[in-house]
């Protein structure tokens, strides 16, 4: 355990001095060519008059004119940050940098970190609507329940660009993936399955909704929030419904068997368990992962701890064990998704992102895993796996094509070979930028005082 620990805290201090020393993760660079200064009278005024009127004439034109089309807004308000609750959007910035980073690094997307200060869901709804005419795609983040779901439903409706939250589609897609080979590593099939889920937020809500779709049968499922297990007699959610419809629903399509109690009572005999609970250790017991049918997979994703130590998960009998962090193997974590699926919706200038697209993103994902091996300790590849991105983006694609959600309907294998080609010099621009040295010093430190001193 002292390992474990070692694994926990470790990032956690070098995060806090290199944030400090960097001042955050990302900026903006040009990306046009800039030979002296009269190139300015091009890329701004006079210039840039034209291509001001050549938008206003077609509107479309503004997808060929500007960084529109690859441009995302990371939308947050701070009220549930990771497994740190509502800390505020100051705070959750860090965050919105560091998936911005990951947009850009995996998916070749530029991504833009907006934390709002707002007070209620139809404030950041009208916000979030009002930056439509700046960004291809909307990706919402760490917004706590039930708000999220209004927040998300209102918006896919009302925009004709892309809107996903991340912490519900991008987890739910995430597992599916990571479901569907687990399955295959234990030999059982989804005809029967028995499914515990652990945590009713927006992650678990989320899955729930993606896995029916898929064909999960509701009946052999039994979730749990932080009250009990869910059944048509729970009166508290029942006087919510308006606010909490997805639990409401999922009280009374699920649990054919009627279970009533808590979390051991849910896992009891189940052949997999889907936690997104509050941050473990200890959330779930050894004893309670005993008590699961044979072959059990453990999907304890809660971050920044997990739910059950893999470890401890394991020694109690589980077989297949997944967490939602990077340092243990089998991490099912929606950066396997959305760099690749933002990539495919935005070439193709999808206008929302379907159930459809989502599940092929998740078969996509599932396929890389099984073309690298599947085992009990391998059940997804790497978020930084070269060939996952472009591979997802080109599914999605066919899917939006497919469905007649593109107004850029390209092919497949277009989109596949752009993407490959856009995350190949995201990468070398990278990798220059920290072979020159250009990040060794960063403006605004003093290299003789202790990193993060101002100078």
């Amino acid at each position: 355990m002292a390992e474990v620990k070692r694994r926990t805290d470790d990032p956690r201090s070098e995060a806090v001095r290199l944030h400090a020393r960097h001042r955050g993760t990302v900026q903006m660079m040009p990306k046009c060519p800039i030979r002296g200064f009269g190139d300015f009278a091009i890329w701004y005024t006079p210039g840039v008059a034209a291509s001001c009127l050549a938008i206003a004439s077609d509107p479309d034109r503004v997808f060929e004119q500007t960084n529109r089309g690859n441009t995302v807004a990371i939308v947050s308000d701070g009220s549930r940050v990771l497994g740190l609750g509502n800390i505020g959007p100051a705070a959750g910035l860090p965050v919105m940098e560091g998936k911005a980073l990951l947009f850009k690094y995996l998916g070749g997307v530029d991504a833009v970190p907006l934390c709002l200060s707002v007070a209620d869901a139809d404030t950041l709804i009208e916000v979030v609507r009002a930056l439509e005419p700046s960004f291809g795609g909307i990706n919402l983040e760490d917004i706590a329940q039930p708000k999220c779901f209004r927040i998300l439903d209102t918006l896919r409706d009302a925009m004709d660009i892309p809107v996903w939250h991340d912490d519900q589609q991008g987890t739910a897609t995430a597992l599916l993936a990571g479901l569907t080979n687990a399955l295959e590593v234990v030999g059982k099939p989804v005809a029967g399955l028995k499914v515990a889920m652990i945590g009713m937020g927006a992650a678990n809500v989320a899955t729930y909704r993606l896995l029916t779709a898929w064909g999960l049968d509701p009946s052999g499922v039994i979730a749990c929030d932080s009250t009990g297990i869910l059944h048509p007699g729970r009166s508290d959610i029942e006087a919510r419904c308006s606010e909490f419809v997805d639990k409401w629903r999922i009280c009374r399509e699920s649990n054919a068997e009627g279970v009533v109690g808590g979390i051991a009572e849910a896992m009891r005999g189940a052949d997999v368990c889907i936690a997104f609970a509050a941050p473990g250790p200890e959330v779930i017991r050894p004893e309670w992962v005993q008590s699961m049918a044979h072959d059990a997979v453990v999907f304890a994703c809660a971050n920044p701890v997990p739910e059950i130590w893999p470890d401890e998960a394991k020694r109690a009998g589980a077989r297949v064990v997944a967490t939602g962090r990077s340092d243990f193997p089998n991490q099912v974590n929606n950066s396997l998704v959305f760099p690749g699926l933002f990539r495919g919706v935005l070439d193709v200038r999808a206008r929302c992102i379907s159930n459809e697209m989502a599940i092929a993103a998740a078969e996509t994902l599932a396929r890389c895993g099984q073309s690298r091996g599947l085992s009990p300790g391998a059940i997804v590849p790497r978020m930084d796996d070269p060939e996952l991105a472009p591979k997802i983006a080109a599914a999605v694609a066919a899917v939006a094509v497919e469905q007649g959600l593109a107004r850029n309907p390209i092919a497949a294998e277009q989109v596949e070979r752009q993407a490959t080609e856009r995350i190949r010099r995201t990468r070398a621009a990278a990798e220059m930028i920290t072979s020159d040295r250009v990040l060794s010093e960063p403006i605004g430190t003093d290299p003789d005082e202790p990193d993060g001193a101002s100078s």
